[in-house]
């Protein structure tokens, strides 16, 4: 997903931003753990049969695909990626993973060609097949199957539906889409153009079930320059587009949270002219929103329900103290906090909207606040990692020692298994049994 990633996560948080105000989710010593320093992971990661796969930077600024053992941590195989296409404020994608074959962007060959994604066994990393792309934003899984937008800078642009064992083409559509939801029989894909919209399709024969229009959900003047994140609850896929202030007529685009029914696309609720809070959790599972009103001035902040769309909790803007914060969420977002480093912050329950005290308040935050972009070889700048969390004392400002897992809110869970990148880039995993979640990157 187009998800306003580090920079434009950051940018906002200043402003708009969560951390968590209680322990970690576990001691990591009552669980299986592992922690490899040998990666420095700057894409989201994925799990499948058993592997996590990411995109990792080497110190000489190239980019790697790696894939690790989900149990242990250890790496089982590397080998060389590009990017060919992407734009920074999409961040840097990670591979795809799709049963045991895990699917990434090879450079390129001199020529037209200038990627080359290829099809490697998942614990092996023993290549199945290649196919040739001139640009793309990178593969995704789609049910049983990898969806690709190829040829993205080319007026032929398309989407093309892969058998992950063969690379044999099973259908294929005109345009720029990208993957928002699937299951074995289904994908929901957002139509990038100038009307988006989320298109649902039969994956075995590419039939088109059902459309709906962004604009019917939020209203007319959407930009999806500003970014955007999907999630779902259910059955349900709640969407979030963000803001974009056009530099040529000035004016903002029209942005917000929507949900709509992953059977026939039927809108269930809408939430405009709110936008996201960052850290915080997946739009489908832990939405948390500080609406903006028609002059651009903040209200409070909001916890709400991603099945109805009504609010859980919040704080007026009030309530809200001056300047120089970052904000905290607890393991279960029943509070709200704003950290100040190295000073004294204050935290708020959600739940009635009170001032609680901040002593032994603990939250999570953004490591860095101020993150320098990737310095990547033979790319476009500004691109940035995903965002690492740390553990702080709300009544002091300052970092908590000790490696506590973070909230599952912010790393989601897959079969048990939480993983998470550590400000150095370094890849944590835990197996707590938690429950499957989505978390803040999807």
């Amino acid at each position: 997903m187009l998800r306003p990633l580090a920079k434009p996560a950051l940018a906002l948080a200043g402003t708009l931003s969560l951390a968590a105000c209680s322990g970690s989710d576990a001691a990591t010593t009552a669980f299986p753990t592992w922690h490899n320093t040998d990666v420095n992971v700057v894409s989201r990661m994925v799990t499948a049969a058993g592997v996590a796969t990411t995109t990792s930077m080497k110190p000489d600024g190239t980019l790697e695909t790696v894939a690790l053992d989900l149990t242990t941590g250890k790496k089982l195989w590397a080998q060389p990626a590009t990017m060919a296409g992407r734009l920074p404020g999409m961040g840097v994608p990670p591979p795809a993973i799709v049963d045991n074959v895990i699917v990434s962007l090879d450079p390129g060959k001199k020529g037209r060609w200038n990627a080359v994604l290829v099809a490697r066994d998942a614990r092996t990393g023993s290549q199945k097949w290649a196919r040739p792309v001139h640009s793309t934003f990178g593969p995704q899984r789609c049910g049983p199957y990898v969806c690709l937008s190829e040829h993205t800078a080319l007026s032929a642009a398309r989407v093309v539906v892969l058998d992950p064992a063969t690379g044999k083409q099973k259908w294929k559509l005109p345009g720029i889409a990208e993957v928002e939801w699937s299951d074995a029989n289904r994908v929901l894909l957002l139509r990038l153009a100038a009307n988006p919209m989320i298109e649902s399709y039969e994956l075995k024969s590419g039939k088109l079930q059902w459309q709906q229009p962004i604009e019917q959900a939020l209203g007319s003047g959407i930009d999806m320059s500003g970014g955007w994140a999907f999630g779902s609850t259910g059955e349900n896929l709640v969407g979030y587009v963000a803001p974009y202030t056009s530099p040529r007529t000035k004016k903002v685009s029209t942005f917000g949270l929507f949900s709509l029914k992953i059977s026939d696309g039927t809108i269930n609720w809408m939430r405009p002219s709110v936008v996201r809070v960052y850290p915080s959790g997946s739009p489908g599972f832990a939405p948390v929103v500080r609406p903006v009103d028609q002059q651009g001035q903040y209200g409070g902040f909001a916890r709400l329900d991603s099945e109805t769309g009504r609010v859980m909790g919040q704080i007026t803007a009030s309530q809200v103290p001056g300047s120089g914060w970052w904000l905290a969420f607890p393991q279960r977002m029943e509070r709200l906090g704003f950290l100040k480093h190295n000073g004294a912050g204050s935290a708020f329950d959600l739940t009635t909207g009170n001032s609680v005290p901040v002593k032994d308040q603990r939250g999570w935050s953004f490591c860095v606040t101020d993150p320098k972009p990737l310095p990547l070889k033979g790319q476009a700048p500004g691109f940035y990692s995903v965002a690492a969390i740390c553990e702080f004392d709300l009544s002091n400002g300052k970092r908590i020692a000790g490696e506590s897992a973070p909230p599952s809110w912010f790393t989601g869970s897959q079969d048990g298994w939480r993983l998470w990148r550590d400000e150095k880039g370094a890849i944590h995993g835990i197996r707590d049994g938690a429950a499957n979640s989505p978390g803040m990157y999807g």
